[in-house]
């Protein structure tokens, strides 16, 4: 029951599983090679760093909260499958744009095309969730929940890696990125050929259970995200969990927008440096992932939740406390000679803790999501939480952006993100209480 890896080899699990990696390698791909050519081939002050970083980020998030109504609203209603073909094949063209725009080193163009990436994943996001209840029996959900956060970030794990590798800097200094921009499009071609595999899954029919009634599309964005959204937190189990996961994805939001800056004006390191923090914070999250399946045999639970969201804070707090003692440097250093430091391996370590505790925080609570409401209403419950989940990472995007201008340093908002966790532990709590 606890082992999940036997649905890789069946294929009602692995064509999903294979798409949602696709679509995650090359959304990270795209990203850390716009990234790392715009900080270090484009701009060359620190505060603008930050602010692109900051700015890219919300960009990226904002369509989650506009549509995700929409998109809850489709995938319940039409089969999931065929909605997944039409968007893998949208992604060919978002990619073309994205291509060009590294290519012509263009910085609207690039925040064109990944604020179309955030558009794809919103339509996609409810169907990686919803779609396994239908496929996978009850006890095979959260490991299969599992898998796919492992998957997903093993596979942030590579596109960060080739992303950092795709884009080389010449002998006269500049930064270029051609043979990414052939590897997006490439991955793309891909995906849609594996989201052709994935077995149909059309509407459930159990909309006669009580509390949960049929509803039709509503076109209306607000008014249907208004309605989507109080519809589902008026349930205390739901609201509970969908606030948790919203604290940790918006601290979430702050390192990840955090990450090249902090590499690069804290630490002092070049694009490898910055290309192995999100490498090992990615093994990290698909560790806990994992892990937290075997914790639990199988069985959704908030039981680990409250001491994964204390234990991932005072990870980040250890981490603040080694931004404040790095010492000053007038040059980038290579990874190499950044592992070299005498605190580098515990900044290393440190960060891969802050991702162990935040898998085994996080996974559980999708599976909770997917698993306690009707399978006719598992894409809008999923829409809803994505709805909450990008109004709070937009907020700490902004948040952290106005902090930037006015002069907080990084150490400082790593600070506040230590600080939020003790309110993610909080919530876990509650629901611990509430449900099991």
């Amino acid at each position: 029951m606890q082992d999940s890896l036997h649905l890789l080899r069946t294929r009602r699990f692995l064509p999903i599983f294979t798409t949602q990696f696709l679509g995650a390698f090359n959304d990270n791909l795209f990203r850390t090679s716009m990234v790392l050519l715009v900080i270090y081939g484009i701009y060359r002050n620190a505060e603008q760093e930050a602010t692109f970083s900051a700015i890219a980020g919300g960009l990226f998030i904002l369509p989650f909260f506009l549509l995700s109504a929409l998109s809850g609203q489709l995938a319940d209603a039409l089969d999931k499958a065929r909605i997944v073909r039409i968007v893998k094949s949208v992604e060919i063209a978002i990619m073309i744009f994205g291509a060009a725009g590294l290519l012509l080193q263009n910085v609207p163009l690039l925040l064109i095309a990944l604020t179309a990436m955030g558009v794809h994943s919103t339509f996609f996001g409810p169907i990686k969730y919803a779609i396994l209840p239908q496929h996978l029996t009850k006890d095979e959900v959260l490991g299969g929940t599992g898998l796919v956060e492992a998957g997903t970030y093993i596979a942030i794990l590579c596109g960060t890696i080739f992303g950092g590798l795709l884009v080389h800097q010449r002998s006269d200094g500049s930064y270029h990125a051609e043979w990414a921009a052939v590897g997006v499009l490439a991955v793309a071609l891909i995906g849609r050929v594996a989201g052709g595999f994935v077995p149909a899954a059309p509407p459930a029919d159990d909309a006669e259970i009580p509390g949960y009634p049929h509803r039709g599309m509503d076109w209306h964005i607000i008014r249907a995200s208004v309605t989507l959204v109080s519809a589902t937190l008026h349930v205390r189990r739901l609201f509970l969990a969908i606030l948790a996961i919203s604290f940790f994805w918006a601290m979430g939001a702050v390192l990840a927008a955090q990450f090249p800056p902090l590499v690069k004006n804290v630490f002092y390191g070049d694009q490898g440096v910055a290309t192995l923090f999100l490498a090992v914070f990615s093994v990290g999250v698909a560790i806990g992932s994992v892990a937290i399946n075997r914790m639990l045999k199988g069985r959704v639970s908030a039981r680990f939740a409250p001491s994964s969201a204390l234990l991932m804070g005072i990870f980040v707090l250890l981490l603040f406390w080694l931004t404040r003692n790095w010492p000053a440097s007038t040059e980038l250093v290579t990874f190499r000679e950044f592992l070299r430091h005498p605190l580098a391996w515990a900044v290393v370590l440190d960060l891969l803790g802050v991702a162990i505790a935040g898998g085994m925080f996080v996974v559980p609570l999708y599976a909770f999501l997917t698993t306690t409401v009707p399978k006719s209403e598992t894409a809008r419950t999923v829409a809803a939480n994505n709805i909450v989940n990008s109004g709070a990472m937009v907020l700490a995007t902004l948040m952290l952006t106005g902090l930037v201008l006015v002069g907080f340093s990084v150490a400082q908002t790593l600070f506040l993100v230590a600080l939020g966790s003790v309110i993610a532990a909080w919530l876990g709590w509650k629901l611990h209480l509430a449900c099991d």
